[in-house]
């Protein structure tokens, strides 16, 4: 009998419409009810489980590994530790917290489909051998437009669409020097992805790497 398997792709994208749809359930609820904080402590729990699948690599690599790239591995750990804090206070204001997502979701669809149509020249092939520079402008024109879009709907800084834009840009590329960054832990770990908790994305670390400098950058920034 033929057993019939889902292709990476079609799994990747059937797994982050799940996570999309949860995450939006989180927002729901947090505009119900917003006194229990829903999406601050949702976004602790991620960052938790992106801190332990870390420790994890870490404690898999042998001791020769670990001695050639501690000072990488120890950065890394930091700014992990960074991003749980900043997820705390960014996490207080959800309104923010859904803008960010619609801009981080945006650069990551537009840099997947803007990379898989056109393909070209490698952004930066010692980080990442799959980042292209046409994934990177595609990624920036989607995450810009779902900024856009939400600042139009809400104006949260009045008529001002040129901070829309602005900001949009800003988050799109502080995700993408994010997820770079990721990857090159990955290749110094030796791993493809920090585990296999996700179908068709690796761990929660692979999914939400995005977010290491955003939520930093959102912390001070507010």
């Amino acid at each position: 009998m033929k057993t019939f398997k889902l292709s990476d792709t079609l799994l990747r994208i059937i797994t982050a419409a799940l996570m999309l749809l949860a995450l939006f359930g989180v927002m729901a609820l947090e505009s119900w009810i917003p006194s229990i904080h829903v999406a601050r402590w949702v976004g602790v729990i991620i960052v938790l489980g992106c801190i332990y699948e870390m420790s994890k690599c870490i404690k898999s690599v042998g001791s020769e590994v670990f001695d050639k790239h501690a000072a990488y591995f120890v950065t890394f750990m930091m700014m992990l530790f960074l991003m749980l804090v900043s997820v705390y206070f960014v996490g207080g204001h959800p309104w923010i917290m859904f803008w960010l997502l619609l801009i981080i979701v945006g650069t990551d669809v537009g840099g997947w489909l803007f990379g898989l149509m056109f393909g070209g020249d490698k952004m930066w092939e010692r980080l990442s051998a799959h980042k292209t520079w046409a994934g990177q402008i595609g990624g920036i024109f989607c995450g810009t437009t779902m900024s856009i879009l939400f600042f139009l709907y809400l104006k949260p800084y009045g008529e001002d669409t040129l901070f829309a834009v602005l900001f949009g840009c800003t988050i799109s590329l502080l995700s993408q020097y994010g997820d770079l960054t990721a990857s090159y832990i990955k290749r110094c770990l030796g791993v493809k992805d920090f585990s296999n908790l996700l179908p068709g994305h690796g761990g929660i670390l692979d999914r939400f790497d995005g977010w290491i400098y955003v939520l930093p950058f959102m912390w001070f920034f507010i």
